[in-house]
């Protein structure tokens, strides 16, 4: 924890010039966009999976075929066609999932008074008057206007840019699915994966909850590795 404070406190003093007292925020931008790089190869790893399994699926209809009304043995042969092609039906959830410790690791840091047994440091630091450890939950106990002064401004527009980042994520799955591949019927022959897949086209809408959950320095993370997102599949699954 110490450590990634010094990096993080690091970082806003190097863009202090720039964002000025906004620096800390910019620095979990930043910090967001190294996590993203680091796992870029594993989201195309993912794009290049979907389009094995769409390949795959003229063999998984003809398994159905053969298999007729018998799930199990229909999951069996399809589960031996995707390890002999060496291809995880599950393998796009892994990006997703590489990212969890760094969210965790900004909510503790801008969660906790103490670091090292140190003041911290990085709660006195804020957004356009927002505080990075402060949740828009909060805003909603504030008398003094607090939804509507500059903290909830600055949580407006973060819902609002998650908002437009989800529809077009939404819109997006549901005109580019293959059958058999998102929600599909060969993929529902995978144990799980029907259900993750009929999820992921709402997936980005749950981020607005955790907005207004976390400390706004986690929010921060969450949204721009949700437009990243939105970016990266927009390029890799055209």
């Amino acid at each position: 924890m110490s450590v990634f404070a010094g990096l993080v406190e690091h970082l806003a003093d190097l863009l202090q010039p720039l964002f000025h007292a906004s620096a800390a925020a910019a620095a979990i931008v930043l910090f967001t966009a190294l996590v993203r790089l680091l796992v870029h190869p594993l989201s195309r790893a993912a794009a290049r999976g979907q389009r094995a399994r769409a390949a795959l699926q003229p063999r998984v209809a003809e398994l159905r075929r053969k298999h007729g009304k018998d799930q199990q043995a229909l999951q069996k042969a399809v589960l031996e066609l995707h390890a002999e092609e060496k291809v995880s039906p599950l393998s796009g959830c892994l990006p997703g999932l590489l990212q969890l410790p760094a969210f965790f690791l900004l909510y503790h840091l801008f969660s906790n008074p103490t670091i090292g047994g140190r003041d911290n440091g990085l709660l006195a630091h804020d957004l356009l008057g927002a505080p990075l450890g402060g949740r828009w939950v909060d805003l909603l106990g504030d008398a003094g206007g607090g939804l509507f002064g500059g903290a909830g401004l600055v949580y407006a527009g973060l819902f609002v840019l998650v908002a437009v980042v989800a529809g077009f994520n939404f819109l997006r799955a549901k005109r580019t699915a293959v059958p058999g591949v998102v929600g599909g019927e060969g993929e529902q022959s995978v144990p799980g994966v029907g259900a993750v897949t009929k999820v992921v086209p709402y997936m980005s809408f749950f981020t607005l909850f955790t907005v207004a959950a976390v400390p706004l320095a986690a929010a921060l993370y969450v949204v721009t590795s949700t437009a990243w997102s939105a970016v990266e599949r927009a390029v890799l699954y055209r």
